[in-house]
């Protein structure tokens, strides 16, 4: 018993230690806030927690979710193919300005979305010309593509509207303003009523058993009630996403292009066609995010890193901890919105936290997040070009 215990202390490389003790740690603080909150609810810790469950929070949380889960598996696509594609912010941005600009002067929200996404599938093709044709060096191709976008934008945004931020235009309706049968968020019970027997203690758990049982999905359905459109089409594209990359011939090119271009290549599939298309897909993924993002608050706004403010990359940063995983990165995606809806919340609930301090919690925490996705590993070709047999 002693020797494998030594063995599996041998084991535990220093990079494992400092994994598990933040993720013991992250647990243990999550305990705390719980219990903490529970037993004082007057405190910062009681705060926190109701901000936590709060139905705003969870509704900011999806929204918040859409750009960062569509611009990430954009990313998995182009990365596993072989190409890193760290342009995501700027695919971001761009296709946020000209899905409100296009809006504006259509009127209509659905070609204002999708030249929105024309848009950063133009700028992901001007990236893939370059990477892939001239052989430039990826990461710095793709912060010209973020550089370009964070300049472009606010500056046809002074030059169209005399500022940095546009006017305002519509929203994508909620699954309720679009059928108008279904109940509005709000209108649900807190919670199914409970048997009652007559008897003071068995009446009393019989309620906490229904409150247990049924408050959680009427939660979710009041949630998801008022989500938008944009979070139904994230549901749909992290399926599709899913179902593209394990389950088609392409998803089987997509991944041995960016592990084995050589053998692919071999088997008479063009290697950079396969990467044109998936970085391709990329920009399109990264559209419908920035689209998605812009028109759910109707607007606009380039002052700054712009309303983007970094979820690009904190895209990349999803599909990582995810390990270029769909679901993992939609898991992740949620967990940094959830994050970010949460201090927006403690900022309004007045906690006495200073606002600068409250605003950095999702970076802190994408910090964190690197250090424990120490398991994942990179396509083996990636961010390498390589010279398919048609080309030489």
């Amino acid at each position: 018993m002693r020797e494998t215990l030594a063995a599996a202390g041998r084991r535990l490389t220093p990079r494992t230690r400092t994994q598990t003790a933040a993720l013991v740690g992250g647990v243990a603080a999550f305990v705390l806030v719980v219990v903490g909150g529970v037993l004082f609810p007057g405190t910062i810790l009681g705060v926190v927690l109701s901000t936590l469950v709060e139905e705003p929070t969870a509704e900011s949380a999806l929204r918040l979710a859409v750009p960062i889960t569509l611009a990430g598996l954009g990313g998995i696509f182009a990365e596993k193919s072989g190409v890193i594609n760290i342009g995501l912010e700027g695919l971001l941005i761009i296709s946020a300005f000209v899905a409100v600009w296009m809006t504006d002067v259509t009127g209509n929200l659905v070609a204002g979305f999708g030249l929105g996404v024309v848009a950063s599938t133009l700028l992901a093709l001007l990236f893939a010309v370059v990477c892939i044709e001239f052989r430039a060096d990826q990461i710095i191709a793709g912060l010209a593509v973020w550089l370009i976008a964070l300049g472009l934008a606010p500056f046809m945004s002074q030059v169209i509207y005399g500022g940095p931020n546009t006017e305002s235009v519509g929203t994508v309706p909620t699954l309720t303003e679009l059928f108008g049968f279904l109940p509005t968020a709000g209108t649900l019970p807190q919670r199914l009523a409970a048997p009652t027997v007559g008897i003071g203690p068995v009446d009393f758990l019989l309620g906490v058993l229904a409150s247990v049982v049924t408050r959680p999905p009427l939660y979710l359905v009041d949630v998801l009630l008022d989500a938008s459109l944009s979070v139904y089409l994230m549901f749909l594209m992290v399926a599709v996403s899913w179902g593209l990359l394990y389950r088609t011939s392409f998803g089987r090119w997509v991944r041995a292009s960016g592990e084995n271009p050589k053998a692919l290549d071999t088997a008479g599939v063009n290697v950079s066609r396969v990467r044109y298309q998936a970085v391709l897909l990329s920009g399109v993924l990264a559209g419908m995010g920035g689209a998605a993002l812009a028109l759910s608050i109707g607007q606009f706004t380039g002052n700054g890193p712009t309303m983007v403010n970094g979820k690009g990359f904190i895209a990349i940063v999803t599909y990582l901890f995810g390990n270029y995983n769909p679901v993992g990165a939609f898991l992740s995606s949620l967990l940094f919105a959830g994050l970010d809806a949460m201090q927006v919340g403690l900022q309004t609930a007045g906690t006495g936290i200073p606002s600068s301090l409250v605003r950095v919690i999702p970076f802190v925490m994408v910090i964190v997040v690197l250090a424990l996705v120490g398991r994942t590993r990179i396509p083996e070709a990636a961010g390498d070009y390589y010279d398919s047999g048609e080309d030489r």
